[in-house]
This record gives C-alpha cells, sequence and structure tokens, in this order.
C-alpha cells in the first residue's frame, strides 16, 4: 500500500533523514509519470509507489520510503520518453538576481547588500528540453544557466542552521531572460522573466544529501555548441543558507516552492556587443551532479 511506510515510521518514532535518490518525470505533456533513476543511469517507472512527485512527496518521510523502495523490483522505462519538469504543483518560483559576483561585474551593477528578490510566474515553467518560445516583440533574450533550490518543508522565520532540513533537493533552472521586457517596459523584473516556457527546471530532482558540497559544483551553459557560462556555485553573493533564511523572514515557504539563485558571468547581455538569443538557436546548460538541459528557441506564433 502506497505510504505505509510513513504510518510505520511514525509508530516506531525513529529517526528519519533524507534519501540520496533522483528522482524524474517522464510522459507527454499533463500526463507525466514519476520515476528513479538507477545505477545505470535508466528510469525506473515508480508509479506502484506514488502517484506524482508533487509537494505532498517531498518530505524527509516520504523520500525516504521512496529510498527503501527495492528499485531493481521497479520497471525500466523503454525508449526515450519526454522528460518533464521534475515535480509539479509548484506553489511560487522566487529568484535572486545578481548572486554572483562577476555576473553583477559583468552586468554593471554593485554588489547587493542583501538578496535582490525578485519573481518568476508559474505559468512559465516547462520541461528541460521543451522548446523555448521567443515571445511576440521580444528583441533581447537571453539565458540564465541556475541552481534551483527545491523546499520540501514549510519554513517560516528560520535561521541558517535550520535550512538543510527545509529543503528537500536541488534541479536544474533556466531564468529565461527578456532583457527589453525587463529593463525598458516599466523597470520590473518580473515581466522580463515570465513569458511562456521561460523557467525549464530538470531534468532531476536530486535529493540533498546526494551532493556533497553545494557550495562547489560547477555550472554552465552553452549556446550553439560554444561555451559562454562556465562558473561555480562557490561564487555566490549569497549562499543557500542565507538565501531561504533571508526569504523566510519576508515570506512563507511551502513545499513545492522553487528558489532561482542567481547565474554567473557569460549571459548574452553581458557581451561586447550583446548576443541575444533567436529562433534557430540552441541552449544547453548543467551542473555537476544534477544533469543537463537542452532547449532550442522557436518564434512564438
Amino acid at each position: 500500500m502506497k505510504f505505509a511506510l510513513i504510518n510505520i515510521f511514525t509508530m516506531l518514532n525513529l529517526s528519519v533523514f533524507a534519501a540520496e535518490i533522483t528522482l524524474v518525470r517522464f510522459g507527454p505533456i499533463g500526463e507525466e509519470k514519476p520515476g528513479i533513476i538507477d545505477d545505470q543511469n535508466q528510469i525506473r517507472d515508480l508509479t506502484s509507489v506514488i502517484a506524482d512527485i508533487t509537494p505532498q512527496q517531498l518530505s524527509d518521510e516520504v523520500i525516504n520510503q521512496i529510498a527503501q523502495t527495492p528499485i531493481e523490483s521497479l520497471p525500466i522505462v523503454s525508449g526515450k520518453p519526454r522528460i518533464g519538469a521534475p515535480l509539479t504543483g509548484i506553489g511560487k518560483i522566487v529568484a535572486i538576481g545578481f548572486n554572483y559576483v562577476n555576473h553583477a561585474a559583468e552586468m554593471e551593477v554593485t554588489l547587493p547588500t542583501e538578496p535582490l528578490v525578485f519573481m518568476k510566474a508559474t505559468s512559465a515553467l516547462s520541461g528541460p528540453f521543451d522548446d523555448v518560445v521567443q515571445p511576440r516583440n521580444s528583441s533581447k533574450l537571453d539565458y540564465e544557466s541556475e541552481l534551483v533550490i527545491v523546499i520540501g518543508r514549510r519554513a517560516q522565520y528560520i535561521s541558517e542552521e535550520e535550512v538543510f532540513r527545509h529543503i528537500a533537493g536541488f534541479t536544474i533552472g533556466h531564468d529565461v531572460s527578456e532583457r527589453a521586457f525587463q529593463r525598458e517596459r516599466g523597470g520590473q523584473f518580473t515581466k522580463g522573466k515570465s513569458a511562456d516556457t521561460f523557467a525549464p527546471i530538470g531534468p532531476y530532482l536530486v535529493t540533498r544529501d546526494r551532493i556533497d558540497d553545494i557550495q562547489n559544483l560547477s555550472i554552465w551553459s552553452e549556446v550553439n555548441g560554444e561555451t559562454r557560462q562556465q562558473g561555480s556555485t562557490a561564487d555566490m553573493v549569497f549562499n543557500i543558507k542565507e538565501i531561504v533564511s533571508h526569504l523566510s523572514q519576508f515570506m512563507t515557504l511551502n513545499p513545492g516552492d522553487i528558489i532561482f539563485t542567481g547565474t554567473p558571468a557569460g549571459v548574452g547581455d553581458g557581451m561586447t556587443p550583446p548576443s541575444y538569443l533567436n529562433p534557430g538557436d540552441t541552449v544547453s546548460l548543467g551542473i555537476s551532479g544534477l544533469g543537463v538541459q537542452r532547449q532550442s528557441i522557436v518564434a512564438a506564433e
């Protein structure tokens, strides 16, 4: 029976720890199923264990239940199915701006003294290999490779020491940005960050204990095979603990909320001259231990 192990843990009052697993969702848009990655990098179907990967499945108890399932007993997913966002039911997308020293420098802005916070619309979410649609009237489409935090436990007014207990895991995010919309249409970040397909996440949700040092991961992007960004999460202005604790002082973070944590130098807007994305371009981005995304840029209909 689904979730039976959770009841056993509760009755025996055992300590529960987040397990080291890698989750994925696969299938057509709107019909995604939950999966887990095995040691041979194959997708195993998790639908006999959980119905989907939602905010309710992000607690340590449920993640532990999934990890207790003999992975070899789960069916291998054949073929090459579409990979979707690694969780559904995301409540809000919070993002941090200018959070890498070298990116702030290339954008010619002063380093923030506390995290610069903006939001992305949840309607911008898409899968890690889905097309990115250039909006109508767009002229300065740009790319940003980012580490994304996935909240697993309600966080309100928490200290930095408490932060990792509230994190389910991590994934990759592409903070697609339209710079003209962002800076020349009223000065609001959100309208330049929220068009449909402007928030691809995935391919995987990697649980927090699977990453040895979240502040020492390589992060990169390529456009049409040319390396553009090459950085490390060690270069963040505000680290993961600081970001989550800070945000929790201003808003409640709920299970399933995600946080884009900023991007390193090398974006198109920072080049001389600027080099923006156009239909026909391809963008690849990745973070060590979290996988790789790849999207094609297409024009809006």
